[in-house]
């Protein structure tokens, strides 16, 4: 291939990353000019917060069940309870130390039951508890 070719695909990648963290920084700031997918994928931030010792916490307190459970889908939390499979019982108090909301803290600890019971039976795999603790219904 020949070196300017090379240099100029260079060039346009880079203009293309600044392009586009201009546009993302444009959509924070100014809500004129988010998009509806950039509404949907940062309507829940509003319920992340930060304890008093620094930890993330999801606080859906007062919320309807629709708009706790889809809270839960979204979140980042999420994410990181499902690191501690298959230590449940780590699962459980993180779910009652960084979730906030009576509907949602019933339904994590029944979802959570469920896939704890269903694993050590033996009736579902690793792989499949933890795509069941993925998702909340």
């Amino acid at each position: 291939m020949d070196k300017n070719l090379l240099i100029f695909i260079a060039v346009g990648l880079v203009f293309m990353y600044f392009v586009t963290n201009f546009v993302n920084d444009l959509q924070e700031e100014d809500e004129q000019l988010q998009s509806t997918a950039y509404q949907k994928k940062h309507s829940f931030d509003k319920f992340m917060k930060t304890d008093s010792i620094g930890q993330t916490i999801l606080d859906v307190a007062g919320e309807s069940s629709e708009v706790q459970i889809s809270a839960w889908n979204q979140s980042k939390l999420k994410h990181e309870l499902i690191e501690y499979f298959p230590d449940f019982d780590t699962m459980k108090l993180f779910a009652k130390e960084r979730v906030r909301g009576e509907i949602l803290h019933s339904k994590l600890y029944q979802h959570i039951d469920s896939v704890e019971k269903r694993f050590f039976s033996g009736e579902i795999d690793a792989e499949k508890a933890k795509k069941e603790l993925e998702t909340l219904k």
